[in-house]
């Protein structure tokens, strides 16, 4: 598989359809631009399960629909980032992705996210969109004119972490997934799950 190879989730297509063909959404960036809160998948929205391919294991963290509406209501843009190496190894088939993202959105409300990206590659490719390289997120600014200065990372791992620092958002912890056994060292705070990071992030903008 070639390295930096993704793809976006089908909230993002729906998003698009309205447009003519030979309209790119880079067209978007003559907006002003919106602080966006990118989102970690595994551990961080839903119980970790080792690549998950069946849409019957998916299983929200508490508050977590509740927080991303407060984010929503406090203006953020919503986006889930997700290293999906399952993919490249050849334990998961697009097909099996697309099922679990679609029982996500279902328990989250589709209307919560804004959109989603994926990186199939593997661990040791050579790859521009696998975190903790910055890639999705910039793909993300791009095409939905994101402000990454007024922008937030939330992940259950170091990866995550390092993957916000890379695209000059900041960075939150939470300990659940593999988070409480994580280096916590890039984050700008640690939460004990969403909810908190959520709360946390709506306090230093000021919003109540």
């Amino acid at each position: 598989m070639a390295a930096g190879w993704g793809g976006r989730c089908n909230v993002c297509e729906k998003m698009d359809k309205g447009a003519p063909e030979n309209v790119t959404l880079l067209s978007v960036t003559f907006h002003s631009p919106t602080p966006a809160v990118f989102l970690d998948r595994d551990g961080t929205l839903m119980e970790e399960v080792d690549y998950c391919r069946d849409p019957a294991r998916v299983s929200l963290f508490a508050g977590v629909r509740e927080a991303l509406g407060r984010l929503k209501e406090a203006g953020f843009f919503t986006v889930i980032v997700s290293n999906q190496s399952g993919i490249g190894r050849g334990r998961i088939t697009m097909q099996e992705y697309e099922a679990v993202h679609a029982r996500l959105l279902e328990l989250i409300g589709e209307e919560l996210i804004d959109a989603a990206y994926f990186c199939p590659d593997k661990p040791g490719d050579e790859s521009l969109r696998r975190k903790p390289a910055p890639g999705m997120l910039l793909e993300a600014a791009r095409e939905h004119a994101l402000d990454l200065s007024r922008s937030w990372m939330i992940g259950d791992k170091a990866i995550d972490m390092q993957c916000g620092r890379n695209a000059g958002v900041q960075p939150i912890l939470v300990e659940t997934g593999y988070g409480a056994n994580e280096d916590a060292s890039g984050a700008e705070f640690v939460a004990k799950d969403f909810a908190t990071a959520a709360d946390f992030i709506l306090k230093q903008c000021h919003v109540r």
